[in-house]
């Protein structure tokens, strides 16, 4: 059975899609199967999987209007070993079109429901608005990963997440629930992020994950290439602290 997991934040550049990516890269290096979901109109998380979404035949969009499954529109990137259901720029318009349907915040949760048995992972990179996209990947999802920056105005923002993860929870998918917070961008010589980890690690306890990603050139470089961190540079510190946040989160998955 599948684990389902957004990686969610309200707040924009706080490194979801390098988050969603070098995930889904470092559990492929440790055997997991896995399947990206990019519900961003964007289609970074795709393009930096070493897909290009210009020449995708079959996207996320096609999926959502149910014109095809997720076996027919998801491809593997053979470079970082795992399958993406990509992004392209009809997504932008699936908003409009979604509200007139029916079912329209749970039609990701039943396209996935079809491949349940093929991947141990899926991860699903959401666009930083609280949108129709985003309620389809909240909505689909067993819990919520959420990168973010030790900055004061990343505890403002964190606040808004945990009120609308309550509310989906209360109100469309009870299965719901923050799985964790991962410490992205960290700089151990600057004061004021070590004040806010400590802070967060007395709030939110055992809900902060242990790794902690560095602030790494190499992952910054990494999607001008078209691929991710882990893939582009396995010997970056970055992208060995995210394989370690991969082994962790497999561990996790197994205690929960």
């Amino acid at each position: 059975m599948a684990k389902i997991f957004c990686v969610a934040n309200q707040k924009g550049g706080v490194g979801k899609t390098t988050t969603t990516v070098n995930l889904a890269a470092g559990l492929a290096k440790v055997g997991q199967r896995v399947l990206m979901v990019d519900l961003d109109p964007q289609g970074n998380a795709t393009m930096g999987s070493g897909i290009d979404k210009r020449t995708m035949e079959l996207s996320v969009y096609d999926v959502l209007l149910e014109s095809a499954s997720v076996t027919e529109a998801a491809v593997l990137s053979e470079k970082c070993g795992y399958h993406v259901l990509g992004a392209s720029r009809d997504l932008a318009g699936a908003e409009v079109e979604l509200v007139s349907l029916e079912r329209r915040e749970k039609r990701l949760k039943t396209a996935l429901a079809a491949v349940d048995a093929d991947y141990d992972f899926v991860l699903i990179d959401c666009p930083p608005s609280l949108s129709m996209l985003t309620l389809n990947g909240l909505c689909s999802a067993h819990g919520v990963i959420v990168p973010m920056q030790c900055e004061y105005f990343a505890l403002e923002g964190l606040t808004d997440l945990v009120n609308t993860i309550k509310q989906v929870h209360a109100n469309l998918n009870r299965d719901l629930q923050i799985i964790g917070l991962l410490r992205v961008m960290f700089d151990p010589r600057i004061t004021l992020q070590q004040q806010v980890s400590d802070q967060l690690k007395a709030h939110f306890g055992d809900k902060v994950f242990d790794t902690v990603i560095p602030r790494n050139v190499r992952l910054a470089e990494a999607p001008s290439y078209g691929l991710p961190g882990v893939v582009f540079d396995p010997s970056a510190r970055g992208s060995q602290a995210f394989v370690t946040f991969a082994q962790e989160m497999v561990d996790r998955i197994r205690t929960m």
